[in-house]
């Protein structure tokens, strides 16, 4: 078993050597990230929002997209890999805030944020109940947390956890661990944060909306 530091350093390791063909065809496994950005788009577009956190940003291609639509909003990534944030301050979006930062204590000041994404980043956190304490903690009243990552039936979690993530360890990748819905449950129940939404969907992605 890994410190919190050893995953943080692997994680950041593995994504240096990513940032520069993270948005291109040649993504290879990251290309799966692209399935969960209509989710969170379909989610934001429910209701109105002025400022957004993208934690585990990568080089922002949710913000990008984002961006694209409506350039009036805040926009701001955080990312804990420097070269991430390098490639995505080079896009010179307007306006959009870039932030090397642990997604564990968000580097920002209380009642920051109306929504916050989180996409294929959460199973990179060593220390889950500190990410969705601080999540609550910038968010707004009323704020939503929209969080899409890995779940699985507990045999298959079972098997990732303790065979294929230990395995990627190995090969340089900082993946920690993939949850159940009751053990998100559980998070965002100790972190006063109320669900509104929490299901498995295709490909063993899990699809959370929580509010404070």
């Amino acid at each position: 078993m890994k410190s919190a530091e050893e995953y943080k350093e692997l994680t950041i390791k593995e994504f240096s050597k990513a940032a520069d063909i993270y948005e291109t065809g040649h993504a290879g496994i990251y290309e799966m990230c692209k399935d969960d950005y209509p989710y969170i788009s379909e989610e934001l577009e429910k209701e109105d929002y002025q400022d957004l956190l993208d934690c585990g940003c990568g080089t922002g291609p949710m913000i990008s997209l984002l961006y694209e639509k409506d350039s009036t909003k805040n926009y701001t990534g955080l990312d804990i890999t420097p070269k991430m944030i390098e490639v995505g301050k080079a896009k010179n979006l307007n306006g959009v805030k870039w932030v090397v930062g642990d997604c564990e204590d968000l580097p920002f000041d209380d009642d920051s944020f109306d929504v916050i994404i989180c996409s294929n980043s959460f199973h990179h956190y060593p220390n889950p109940q500190k990410f969705f304490d601080s999540a609550k903690r910038v968010l707004r009243p009323g704020g939503r947390l929209i969080l899409q990552d890995y779940t699985a039936p507990s045999i298959i979690l079972w098997f990732m956890n303790h065979t294929e993530m230990p395995l990627a360890n190995l090969i340089g990748h900082g993946d920690v661990a993939a949850y159940s819905l009751d053990e998100i449950r559980s998070f965002c129940n100790c972190a006063g944060l109320k669900i509104e939404k929490l299901e498995a969907g295709k490909k063993f992605r899990m699809h959370l909306v929580a509010r404070k």
